[in-house]
């Protein structure tokens, strides 16, 4: 098992916004997390991430993260998109990847990691001389995670992924997602838009309230009554 989180609760001063939910993921998986805005989602992948105090497990290649640093569980191998992307604006696109590749002393392999990146998203490589503020909301999406894959993650975490595209990109974000996934990378995906992430997830977790309501098949989730009429607009 790659991550495994049991029994996790987090607060913000007297609002307990995760009430003790556990769930894992394999390796060569996508998972996702589902929920309503502030079901809980976001608050998981910030414990997980090293950004904020939590009780219970979160264990990631077995090793207990709580208590440590952000920076050394990214060099563990987990790492995060945030949601709202946060990218540096006025730096160049081509700097903002060689941020993410800061716990790396290796300039050769800096350098090969970078070229994989422009492969994957070429339009980096046409703007990588361009300030990162003045790409459109889909480049800025794909240097935020393009940054993150610059750590050589194990697991990427993606926070929202598609917030604030236009629909004809959004189509474009999931199958990037796919096609990072069958590099081989393991991926969690924190989504509003159910649809599209039950569409491409092997596995689910529907969140409520800080509880996690249902979990399962990806598939069988999105045929579930419930979940259609609560997250696909499916009377």
């Amino acid at each position: 098992m790659l991550l495994e989180v049991t029994d996790l609760h987090a607060s913000y001063g007297h609002i307990h916004a995760l009430k003790g939910i556990s769930f894992h993921i394999e390796e060569g998986e996508i998972v996702t997390l589902i929920g309503s805005n502030g079901a809980g989602k976001s608050t998981s992948v910030d414990c997980m991430s090293g950004l904020m105090k939590y009780q219970g497990s979160i264990k990631f290649k077995g090793v207990e993260l709580n208590k440590m640093s952000a920076s050394h569980i990214v060099k563990l191998g987990l790492c995060m998109v945030p949601e709202g992307r946060q990218i540096f604006p006025d730096l160049r696109v081509e700097q903002n990847l060689e941020i993410g590749a800061y716990l790396s002393k290796n300039k050769a392999e800096i350098d090969a990691c970078m070229q994989e990146q422009y492969e994957l998203f070429p339009i980096l490589k046409e703007r990588k001389n361009q300030l990162a503020g003045t790409l459109s909301g889909g480049e800025q999406q794909m240097l935020a995670i393009a940054r993150a894959l610059m750590s050589k993650p194990t697991l990427l975490m993606l926070d929202e992924p598609s917030l604030g595209l236009a629909p004809i990109l959004v189509q474009q974000m999931f199958d990037l997602i796919v096609k990072i996934n069958k590099s081989g990378m393991t991926i969690l995906l924190i989504e509003q838009n159910a649809d599209m992430a039950l569409r491409i997830a092997n596995r689910a977790y529907v969140i409520e309230v800080g509880n996690i309501a249902l979990e399962g098949d990806a598939n069988e989730l999105r045929n579930n009554p419930k979940v259609q009429q609560a997250y696909l607009g499916i009377a």
